[in-house]
């Protein structure tokens, strides 16, 4: 009995110090992994490309070729076991020449205003659109005005974000459904033409564009849509309520194409013992065509790809497929995901995990999971491995765009998640340009990501009894 009892005392021994020693193994590797990406780092190098050589990156352009060129071209340098592109039908909306705006208070008496077309928008007329405007609060306003005070006019939706919101992804969340559907609803009053108030925490002269959509709306019945800056927005409800019949004129030139053919780029390394277990890393390769899409979503793109590049640097072999996919398509349209998880479907592959950057190159906070409860707890274990970096963030709630096709069987969702309280004064504007991304915060969220995928692929995700040790499957 005495013999026994020492057995399993030494059993219990030599699993604690097994699993402490993991954990400093697994510590000093992600040690290696921050100090290759804050020294050594290419993120920044990539970015300064796609922004500054490249530019706007709008699905179905020239530009978006050319990136889909660039990162297949910097992929295959980095000695991945396989890239390839995925051809993908996409949208193709062109903007044409520049919106023009004023306000009309009286008799030769105008204020020029910023505005900018929401994506997927119509042109106005040749000669533009002229109007009184009706303020309203939100699409449910539509209803208590009808169509006697709406009918020829331009609806001004001008619900701001809430400032009172720290998770300032609920605020946009509240109050998005006005551009993407604010001209779909105005139309079935008769409205002659839709203003939304710009997705921006911040007052400024930056009108923030976006995609929208007309729903079932016959073509002939669909009125134009533009955003204004938050300064203007302000200016416009202020002097409509002491001049309510001032009118306001716009002038835009955009136009829908035919689908055109794009691509995802993937490029993958495959598992050393688990080839079949894919886990990917991504982010979208397309922005808007206001700014050069430095943090929506260039950031996303290049962290994703140093993911991969920091373990080739740092010699690690992983177990599972390692695959990076830049999706084609997320702002208006999501067909690069769409497509990425139904050849996927098709193929009858084995996704494990799914990690999308897409907030911007701020800061790293932490994740957001779409995940069952035990392997939420798994992931929870590693969490005090990303408190010397101060990632702090690890919550159930959510992923991304991109990968959000690839929910179900078991898949875990993740998103990486910086600091956003100034992501949404560059979201979809003109000035999300390269200069605003800091260098060191974009390697921290790269070098975040790749520890948390190094995990994953060490560990594995199957569900487990959170009692047990921690220990490589």
């Amino acid at each position: 009995m005495r013999a026994l009892i020492i057995f399993f005392c030494l059993l219990i021994s030599g699993l604690s110090l097994t699993a402490q020693t993991e954990k400093t193994e697994d510590s000093l590797k992600i040690r290696s992994i921050y100090d290759m990406s804050l020294l050594n780092g290419k993120s920044y190098e990539w970015l300064d490309h796609l922004s500054n050589e490249i530019g706007g990156r709008l699905s179905g352009s020239f530009n978006a070729q050319k990136a889909v060129e660039y990162t297949k071209a910097e992929l295959e340098k980095l000695g991945l076991n396989k890239v390839w592109l995925q051809p993908v039908m996409v949208p193709k909306w062109t903007r044409g020449e520049r919106e023009f705006a004023y306000v009309q208070t009286g008799p030769g008496e105008t204020r020029n205003v910023n505005i900018t077309a929401l994506g997927g928008s119509i042109a106005t007329p040749d000669g533009g659109t002229k109007a009184k405007v009706i303020e309203v609060q939100g699409i449910e306003q539509l209803a208590e005005y009808g169509r006697e005070n709406i009918e020829g006019k331009i609806v001004f939706y001008n619900r701001p974000m809430r400032a009172d919101l720290i998770q300032t992804f609920e605020s946009y969340g509240g109050c998005v459904d006005q551009r993407y559907s604010g001209a779909e609803e105005a139309a079935k009053y008769g409205a002659a033409g839709v203003i939304v108030r710009s997705m921006n925490l911040r007052l400024d002269d930056f009108p923030h564009t976006g995609s929208m959509s007309y729903g079932d709306t016959p073509v002939e019945d669909r009125i134009p849509a533009a955003a204004i800056s938050t300064n203007d927005a302000e200016y416009l409800s202020s002097i409509l309520k002491i001049q309510e019949d001032l009118e306001l004129y716009f002038k835009l030139n955009c136009e829908q194409h035919e689908d055109v053919q794009s691509y995802n780029v993937i490029g993958e390394i495959t598992g050393s013992q688990y080839p079949e277990e894919i886990m990917v890393v991504g982010g979208h390769l397309d922005s808007w065509d206001l700014g050069d899409g430095a943090h929506d979503d260039g950031a996303g793109v290049v962290q994703s790809m140093e993911v991969l590049r920091l373990m080739k640097e740092l010699n690690y072999k992983p177990k599972r497929t390692i695959r990076v996919v830049l999706f084609m398509n997320e702002e208006n349209g999501l067909r690069g995901g769409n497509k990425y998880a139904e050849v996927a479907e098709s193929k009858n592959e084995n996704h494990i995990f799914a990690l999308e950057s897409d907030a911007g190159g701020f800061t790293p906070r932490g994740f957001q999971f779409t995940a069952e409860d035990t392997q939420f707890a798994r992931i929870l274990s590693w969490k005090h491995l990303f408190k010397p970096y101060l990632i702090h963030y690890f919550e159930l709630g959510g992923s991304g765009a991109d990968i959000g096709p690839l929910k179900g069987n078991g898949t875990v969702l993740a998103g990486l998640r910086p600091d956003s309280q100034r992501y949404f004064d560059y979201h979809h504007a003109s000035n999300d340009t390269f200069e605003h991304v800091n260098k060191r915060e974009l390697e921290l969220g790269a070098a975040t990501m790749t520890s948390l995928i190094y995990l994953i692929d060490k560990y594995g995700l199957k569900n487990i009894s959170t009692s047990k040790v921690e220990r490589p499957d």
